[in-house]
């Protein structure tokens, strides 16, 4: 189906109504569609998008091996009628233990959220962005530098601990294969350059924050997400266990904030978990504020 002009509009006009920091809507991409008729006689539409990942991807660090993922199109109204053709279409289908349904919507969208609960979604992750000046850096003992390839075998074990935090409170999974996963993507990022920085106490690493660049333009994935322009993304921010709370992270960020602005970025953006009882504070004190919300049933056969 080819999605005529005017749903388009529609959802850029209520993207705009609802957030001025929500780039205009995009067409889904190519899958099932749903449509569902209104009380007024319009209609609304959704693609359903399936995926299924390789056991040792990447992204099945933080995925069900199998998902399901609308995509809808439609304005202020309708997520409830197309929530109930998207469980209609799901009972018709056999999914496996390892799947999920999954939306990712605007998180100011109140009306949505209300339909996505009553349907068994729950909001497990947040895409938050920053904008604005970096503030001043606190002054502290923490040492930053830039991480090398060399600084791998120290970054691991940091990132390691990120990731078996956020398996108790969010979406991500500590699969087998799990550090090799992590440790190889960590040598491709040092290895091309990606900006890395590493915190040390006394010559003793106690923090790292891994981010690169990402230029939403034209057609890009990341169009969908942001406003044209270079974003920083901040995808892996770790202080060590015995270190959390003693402003290790505020004097790591303020250092990564400055440095990315220096670099042409209009603001950062990353993905927290609202579960966690960590990042949802200090990401908010940090400047962030949620913009997208992912919101997921484990496995897909749950989604009522």
């Amino acid at each position: 189906m080819s999605f005529p002009d005017e749903l388009v509009d529609t959802q850029s006009t209520w993207f705009a109504r609802l957030d001025p920091m929500l780039p205009p809507a995009v067409r889904p991409p190519d899958g099932e569609v749903i449509t569902a008729a209104l009380p007024d006689g319009s209609r609304v539409a959704g693609v359903l998008v399936p995926t299924r990942l390789a056991p040792d991807a990447m992204p099945t660090l933080w995925s069900a091996l199998e998902v399901w993922e609308l995509h809808p199109m439609l304005g202020e109204h309708g997520m409830a009628e197309l929530a109930e053709g998207w469980r209609a279409v799901m009972g018709r289908l056999r999914t496996g233990p390892d799947s999920s349904c999954l939306v990712t919507w605007p998180s100011r969208d109140v009306i949505a959220t209300r339909v996505f609960l009553d349907h068994g979604l729950v909001p497990l992750s947040t895409l938050a962005i920053r904008t604005g000046a970096p503030l001043l850096p606190s002054p502290g003992a923490l040492k930053v530098r830039r991480a090398a390839l060399r600084d791998l075998d120290t970054l691991l074990p940091l990132a390691m601990a990120e990731l078996e935090y956020s398996a108790m409170v969010g979406g991500t999974v500590l699969r087998p294969g799990a550090e090799q996963v992590k440790g190889a993507a960590l040598a491709r990022h040092l290895d091309q350059g990606d900006p890395i920085w590493i915190g040390e106490r006394d010559g003793i690493a106690v923090a790292m924050a891994e981010c690169w660049y990402n230029e939403s333009t034209t057609g890009s994935w990341s169009e969908t997400r942001l406003r044209h322009g270079l974003w920083g993304y901040v995808n892996s921010f770790s202080v060590s266990p015995s270190f959390r709370g003693a402003g290790v992270g505020r004097e790591l960020i303020s250092v990564v904030h400055r440095e990315l602005a220096a670099a042409g970025a209009v603001g950062t953006f990353l993905y927290f978990n609202p579960p966690n009882p960590l990042s949802t504070v200090f990401w908010a004190r940090q400047g962030y504020r949620p913009l997208w919300t992912i919101w997921e049933v484990r496995p897909a056969s749950a989604l009522r």
